[in-house]
């Protein structure tokens, strides 16, 4: 058995969190940890916005990033190992992958073109640096570690910038190159977020991609727990921002997982776990500076049958109702409004039907104008802007006594402009003003979850 620990960008910071990461690292050598790292705080983000300088033929504003990314690992190498033998061997490794990035950058500069091959090949700098650093942290700490490149692992298509996984190629390469290095009182350290195509080039999975990369080894591997370092303490019953009383969730299901991330909670996106979760294997969400604090455990076993377990909310987002005495009793009437929305590919979130008018919301970043004037061929359409989605979600929802009864008490004051319950079991959503939805979120925390006022 092995345990991955997957740490993100927040969690590799500068040299101080390069430090605490080894530290969690070295308690969990007898679980035979497999850690998977994401490239370290803003590298990702310089490095991409790099390459668009130089498409835009700002050499100068590309070499200053660029210098930017260099200086910041070369701090955290100074501050890690002062002038040990170690720090020589990454300064080498970083004034390579220095040389490397000024040849990729000075070659979109002159073709004033940033393909997503070249982005990916830059993007997956960052991770490359952050995995050398770790690992020669480790060894330097007196660890037996193992860095395993992660091309060597996660074999992908060629579509670059948001590779698939080939997940049989991908599961014989894990087996043949990784787990022969797994051993109690051993880490071994990979790359997330990078793959290569079978030619050997280098992609990039896309959003998420690292977490992806974690749940995939832990799948491959038949881990114990796939463990997702970030800088929040597990999946809170809101987001603390807007609701104060918050607290963190202990179990959560992969559906509610789902539906919470859909609906614009703080929560890893569930494509990225469902290897994971298909397989049985626990996904836990923690703290990197309070790894003794709370964390959310999401797996499918153990939760509870029925009741709320949080609130989320998405916005903005624009209403759209159509009305006309021609739906009462007319057959396909609804076929050709939905049809007006696919031809001008505006996806649909929310619906909710009357005998002579359905209302809808897309989100409020899509361009409705010219759907509208085809719709007003149909029947009267109203439209309503700056609105947003209040779900609560849970299990069973359907079938958890007087939850309808405490959410609308709880909401008798405001304007709800829509409801939608009963497609699935797991999610109750109201829409109401964008203006509203703090205290939308406040006044159904205090009443879905009542401890949380005493707290």
């Amino acid at each position: 058995m092995s345990l991955i620990m997957k740490f993100g960008g927040s969690s590799l910071a500068d040299a101080e969190q390069f430090r605490r990461v080894g530290n969690l690292i070295r308690r969990e050598l007898a679980r035979t940890p497999v850690v998977v790292l994401s490239a370290s705080g803003e590298t990702t983000d310089r490095l991409l916005a790099a390459a668009s300088a130089s498409a835009r033929g700002e050499l100068e504003a590309s070499q200053s990033l660029r210098a930017r990314v260099v200086q910041h690992h070369r701090d955290v190498v100074e501050e890690l190992f002062g002038r040990s033998e170690a720090a020589t061997g990454l300064g080498d490794q970083l004034a390579s992958s220095e040389e490397d990035l000024a040849v990729l950058l000075r070659g979109i500069y002159l073709l004033r073109e940033s393909t997503p091959r070249s982005r990916d090949a830059i993007a997956a700098i960052g991770e490359d640096l952050s995995t050398a650093i770790l690992a020669a942290w480790l060894v330097h700490s007196g660890v037996d570690c193992e860095r395993v490149d992660a091309r060597q692992l996660i074999a992908t298509d060629e579509r670059f910038g948001a590779a698939r996984i080939d997940r049989r190629r991908s599961a014989a390469r894990i087996d043949e190159r990784l787990r022969p290095q797994l051993g109690p009182g051993r880490a071994v350290i990979t790359q997330g977020f990078v793959g290569a195509t079978a030619l050997g080039l280098t992609t990039t999975l896309g959003r998420g991609g690292s977490d992806l990369t974690a749940a995939i080894l832990g799948a491959d591997l038949g881990s114990e727990e796939v463990q997702i370092w970030t800088d929040v303490e597990g999946v809170h019953t809101c987001d603390p921002r807007m609701v104060e009383r918050a607290r963190p969730i202990e179990r959560l299901s992969f559906a509610e997982a789902s539906e919470l991330a859909l609906f614009g909670a703080r929560v890893l996106h569930p494509a990225t776990i469902e290897p994971a979760v298909e397989r049985g294997i626990p996904v836990t969400v923690r703290h990197t500076g309070r790894p003794e604090g709370a964390f959310t455990t999401i797996e499918d076993q153990g939760r509870p049958k029925e009741g709320v377990t949080a609130l989320a909310s998405r916005g903005p987002v624009t209403i759209i109702t159509v009305g006309s005495p021609r739906m009462v009793d007319q057959s396909g009437f609804l076929a050709a409004l939905f049809s007006v929305f696919s031809r001008h590919e505006v996806s649909v979130d929310l619906v909710a039907t009357a005998e002579s008018s359905v209302s809808l919301t897309v989100d409020g970043a899509q361009t409705v104008d010219r759907m509208v004037a085809e719709l007003e061929e149909l029947a009267t359409v109203e439209v309503r802007t700056d609105r947003v989605i209040v779900a609560v979600v849970g299990q069973r929802l359907r079938s958890t006594p007087g939850l309808c009864g405490a959410a609308f008490g709880a909401l008798v004051a405001l304007n709800i402009e829509m409801v939608s319950m009963g497609a699935n079991e797991v999610n109750l959503s109201f829409v109401v003003r964008e203006q509203d939805r703090s205290t939308t979120l406040t006044a159904l925390h205090d009443v879905l979850f009542p401890w949380s006022a005493s707290v």
